[in-house]
């Protein structure tokens, strides 16, 4: 996973509520086991319209997502966050998220801003009018920060140990490498200690 510190972005505008994990990658995308190749799936359905918000060229290349509540309910596919990720997304600000979806997320270094729903609305507004609104976001500060709408240093919630991961570029795999020496050590006496049972 890569290290995740300072996000700086345009934002994409996507003015949904309640965006389930099926409209962001559908079904019939789930035929692979590797986390790549899931971006041309992301929101495919809706993207069949000319006028979805991924089709207009204006937003290519913006890495924030910008949604409202509760963003990545229904299923708990895995799917979903590698498709964002997949996609170009670095990450996702709305108002709320499913539990298993935010968690899967972070897992993976796509990052979860929680904001209130006035916040979302003025978002939502000025990358619409604007498609060259940007947002920063600062994960050793828990902030996030949009010049347009005037908000600086904006908290948000963040567990200290996502926190750490993000920061460091750790996965779950690479908090377990951390301790190899200590695995290897053990691996180690735990042969001998087999071979004297013998």
């Amino acid at each position: 996973m890569k290290k995740v510190d300072i996000i700086k972005s345009r934002i994409t505008p996507l003015d949904r509520n309640d965006v389930d994990t099926d409209q962001i990658i559908p079904a019939v995308w789930l035929k692979k086991i590797e986390r790549t190749g899931f971006g041309e799936g992301l929101f495919s359905n809706w993207r069949k319209d000319d006028d979805f918000v991924l089709n207009n060229p204006k937003y290519r290349g913006a890495n924030i997502l910008v949604t409202r509540k509760n963003f990545g309910c229904g299923s708990s596919r895995e799917h979903a966050p590698w498709a964002l990720e997949d996609y170009g997304f670095k990450a996702v600000i709305a108002s709320s998220f499913a539990d298993i979806f935010k968690n899967n997320c972070l897992k993976i270094g796509l990052v979860t801003v929680i904001t209130s729903e006035e916040i979302i609305e003025k978002l939502l507004e000025a990358s619409l009018n604007d498609p060259s609104s940007e947002a920063t976001i600062d994960i050793a500060s828990k902030t996030f920060s949009c010049e347009k709408i005037g908000v600086i240093n904006e908290a948000f919630e963040i567990d200290d140990y996502s926190q750490y991961k993000l920061i460091n570029g750790l996965d779950d795999i690479g908090i377990t490498l951390t301790h190899e020496d200590d695995i290897s050590s053990y691996e180690k006496g735990r042969i001998a200690y087999k071979s004297s049972k013998i």
